[in-house]
């Protein structure tokens, strides 16, 4: 079902349009689509592909996940629900593209009837689109794809309303631009490729929650930004405070430098390299009447082409490296040119395979021209090595862990009868994960059942089975545990998994091998 602010009678015909001007307004209606509906909407949106023998990757978990901004876990939760309602059947297949078949879903006769229901039901839902005039407008989500000239599906109209709020007027997310026979003559792919690309980045920080301690990762951050390298990473578990922390540290530095340019870019799991290549362009003032390098050729003209990136590459670094195109190009700009591009890349580790080699090339560029560049993610990115860590002084990698007892401490003096609260029990029971103390300072609980579900959904429930069995022995022992006692346990073959070290789960110390204090207690109660 879906929650949608509206005062307009839903038994309407006709097509309602409503201007509301050039300022979104605090009345636009909140998109909000439960996950069962999402499937329903994605597989009648892909139903041509019922009981062929080989099938897209739309029809497979991943390809679900994909299209309807889940986890892989949830997935398959909603899919054991759907087949329990007999809305769904479970096929193994050959999926196009791929080795090995995959378990794929597609709708009953029943689903179908459902489907087509919600499709009729949600297409009524009031989105808000910037049209091609730059005007707001209201409208039905089923007429959005016709307004917008484009062809997308009412799923993907919905999601960019639930997440991003307006729909605008060539996004080039939105695929290629029909254009009017007035209009055929116009350059194709230059305008339109970047007129609706400043919805998907922002030129301020996020708002965030509070900052409790972390003196030392801003710091450090301070030190990173004074330094002059080229790239920072704040890397660490879900939820542990890595968008937050960047976001208060970015905040400061504006109130004391005006001048400072970001571009803070939220990748999103249906994220691809070319929204990250376009909104950068963008950010650097290249449009249609400023390309003096040709920079927009090398985008492709629909999302699904190939961005050259070597030449995007090449051709940047030199654009940003013309002092004086640049100064000409923001001479009216309040400040005149920045002295430097500030990029930050939120939740990189969404897009990190599909678009590493974009990723390395920006890396590249902020080492020969004035733009830096700040990823946050959930894990070390591989787009460098070790040496640009340690002997090349590119790279500055800062590791997010829950907050130290100290930190605790002070946070606890805020809480009502705060003097009840043991530090050291309080430490043990959430690992200082700062989602856990808020959720703590509201109700009083140390475990709080939301707690414990956001453990399952964004960590536990992604692990494959023989890691979480690591992590659930470490979780038994009271010390650190040497690595090949603990491999033997669980009879896990070769080096330590790469990826529970990279996302800050199984942690490497002189005593051995420990795991994250946060996920101690969740990980006990399994054990119990």
């Amino acid at each position: 079902m879906i929650c949608v602010k509206n005062n307009r009678s839903s038994n309407s015909n006709r097509l309602d349009v409503v201007i509301i001007g050039k300022h979104v307004s605090a009345g636009i209606p909140k998109v909000n689509i439960a996950v069962q509906d999402r499937v329903l909407l994605h597989l009648f949106e892909n139903d041509e592909q019922a009981d062929r023998y080989l099938a897209d990757v739309a029809l497979t978990r991943p390809g679900i996940a994909e299209s309807c901004a889940l986890h892989p876990p949830n997935v398959s939760r909603t899919m054991r629900d759907l087949l329990k309602r007999q809305y769904v059947s479970e096929h193994t297949r050959n999926i196009r593209g791929e080795e090995r078949r995959q378990k794929t879903w597609q709708l009953t006769e029943e689903g179908r009837t459902e489907a087509h229901h919600a499709h009729k039901s949600l297409g009524k839902t009031k989105v808000v689109l910037r049209d091609s005039n730059g005007e707001l407008l209201e409208v039905k989500a089923l007429e959005a794809a016709e307004r917008l000239a484009t062809d997308i599906s009412l799923l993907q109209i919905l999601m960019h309303a639930q997440h991003e709020g307006v729909l605008t007027y060539g996004d080039i997310r939105f695929g290629k631009i029909k254009q009017s026979k007035q209009e055929e003559t116009a350059p194709p792919g230059r305008l339109t490729a970047l007129t609706g690309v400043h919805s998907t980045y922002n030129n301020q920080p996020p708002k965030t929650r509070p900052v409790h301690g972390r003196k030392e990762q801003l710091e450090q951050l301070d030190t990173w930004f004074s330094s002059r390298k080229p790239c920072a990473v704040v890397h660490g578990i879900a939820g542990i405070g890595k968008s937050t922390l960047v976001a208060h540290w970015l905040k400061q530095n504006m109130e004391l430098n005006s001048g400072l340019s970001i571009c803070w870019y939220p990748c999103q799991p249906w994220d691809r390299a070319l929204g990250i290549a376009t909104s950068l362009l963008h950010r650097f003032g290249i449009d249609d009447s400023h390309d003096p390098y040709n920079l927009i050729e090398t985008l492709p003209l629909q999302p699904a082409g190939k961005i050259d990136v070597d030449t995007w590459r090449r051709r940047l670094t030199a654009y940003l490296t013309d002092a004086g195109t640049i100064r000409e190009r923001f001479k009216n700009e309040s400040g005149g040119p920045p002295p430097y591009w500030l990029i930050i890349l939120d939740d990189v580790h969404h897009i990190e395979s599909e678009a590493k080699d974009l990723l390395g090339a920006l890396l590249q560029i902020s080492s020969k021209t004035p733009l830096r560049l700040l990823l946050i993610s959930r894990t070390k990115p591989t787009i460098y090595d070790r040496r640009d860590v340690h002997t090349r002084d590119v790279v500055t990698e800062l590791s997010l862990q829950g907050l130290t007892k100290p930190e605790i401490k002070n946070w606890l003096k805020d809480f009502e009868s705060s003097d009840k609260y043991e530090v050291e029990q309080v430490h043990e029971k959430t690992g200082g994960h700062p989602l856990a103390l808020e959720l703590f300072e509201l109700y009083g609980q140390e475990t709080h059942v939301d707690w414990l579900q956001f453990l399952d959904d964004e960590i536990i429930l992604r692990l494959p089975e023989l890691e979480r069995k690591l992590l659930l022995e470490l979780a038994k022992s009271n010390a650190p545990m040497n690595w090949t006692k603990l491999a033997d346990s669980v009879g896990w073959k070769g080096n330590p998994p790469k990826d529970l070290i990279q996302h800050g789960l199984l942690l490497e110390l002189e005593d051995g091998m420990w795991l994250h204090e946060a996920l101690k207690e969740r990980l006990l109660r399994d054990v119990n």
